[in-house]
């Protein structure tokens, strides 16, 4: 990716060392790349045996679909089909729009010493998150909306969010009730190392994806699910999860066909980067590398077939209107 140079976001918050706070399960709405621990303790701000069996014990209310319960309220009705589903339609596109994009706000965060490596990977994300902006900015505004950009914040160990605290190991996550990305830069060498999945386009994937959860709660898509997944057992409520995590995926396809036809930033073997990461980390591949077998009822992310397709709906395409995950006859 041809990330050097470009504008870099304004809206990082840099936590790293600065401590996690009191442990409570991140706020289930949430959506992230979380993945059962791989038991080596890699984690920088792992706490001994006590935590472990704390993260073992998280890991699998998630993976059997157990929700701890909602710390955000319904912020309105939500529309309700006949088979249990919420009512999600996306928006129609307007004619062009002439205003010109919002300037970011300016970033505030907790700075500290920080290595060459360190440094560039934080431009590096920068980078990406500034990408983000300018493509939703321009795709709301020809909606007839305005795009509230999310925060990113940097951290290592563990992570105070308005959803609790957020660990290492469950991956990056996206907090809707403060709308901003969590992401632990250590992440990227296990999805590199572990999951086989290397690449700076790869890492700029995650982002993508963590922000199209954003996108998700801008449109109201985000309250209408959770409101919907109160209402069912686990089978249903990962069901909808499913269908979160993919239109997320696609919309981070989205972005990436934005990004290329305004900026050209898309390198040789990029898409084929995200794709490897999108299939690294469905839910079939690593429950067959956790546990031997996969149970697709469990699922919560989606199959490495089904995130790489959805992925690849949204780069060939780049029109929100592709992803709608909830009225398709195939995920």
């Amino acid at each position: 990716m041809r990330w050097r140079g470009q504008r870099e976001s304004q809206n990082i918050e840099d936590r790293r060392g600065g401590g996690g706070g009191a442990f409570r399960f991140p706020f289930p709405g949430g959506g992230g790349m979380r993945f059962p621990s791989s038991g080596g303790g890699g984690g920088r701000g792992g706490g001994g045996i006590g935590l472990l069996g704390i993260l073992i014990i998280l890991g699998l209310f998630l993976f059997f679909g157990f929700n701890p319960g909602s710390l955000m309220q319904e912020s309105g009705p939500s529309g309700q089909s006949e088979s249990g589903f919420p009512d999600i339609h996306l928006p129609q596109q307007q004619g062009p729009q002439t205003t010109n994009l919002p300037a970011p706000d300016s970033g505030g965060g907790i700075e500290r010493p920080q290595s060459t490596a360190e440094d560039d990977l934080k431009k590096f994300v920068a980078v990406v998150l500034g990408t983000t902006e300018d493509v939703w900015n321009k795709i709301f505004l020809q909606f007839g909306a305005q795009y509230r950009e999310p925060s990113l914040v940097l951290f290592d160990g563990a992570v105070r969010s308005a959803c609790g605290t957020g660990m290492s190991a469950m991956g990056p996550f996206y907090c809707p009730a403060d709308e901003k990305v969590y992401i632990d830069l250590d992440f990227y060498r296990e999805l590199k190392d572990r999951f086989r999945a290397p690449g700076d386009f790869a890492q700029a994937y995650v982002i993508a994806h963590e922000v199209g959860h954003h996108v998700q709660k801008m449109l109201g898509i985000a309250d209408k699910v959770e409101a919907a997944k109160r209402r069912m057992g686990s089978r249903g409520s990962n069901a909808l999860q499913v269908m979160m995590e993919l239109q997320a995926d696609c919309f981070a396809g989205v972005w990436a066909h934005q990004m290329q036809a305004e900026k050209g930033l898309i390198e040789p073997g990029d898409i084929e980067e995200a794709l490897q990461a999108a299939s690294a980390i469905g839910d079939d591949r690593i429950q067959r590398q956790t546990q031997g077998y996969v149970v697709p009822d469990s699922f919560t992310h989606g199959s490495s077939a089904q995130r790489v397709r959805w992925f690849r709906r949204g780069f060939q395409s780049g029109q929100l209107q592709v992803c709608d995950t909830f009225n398709t006859d195939q995920l």
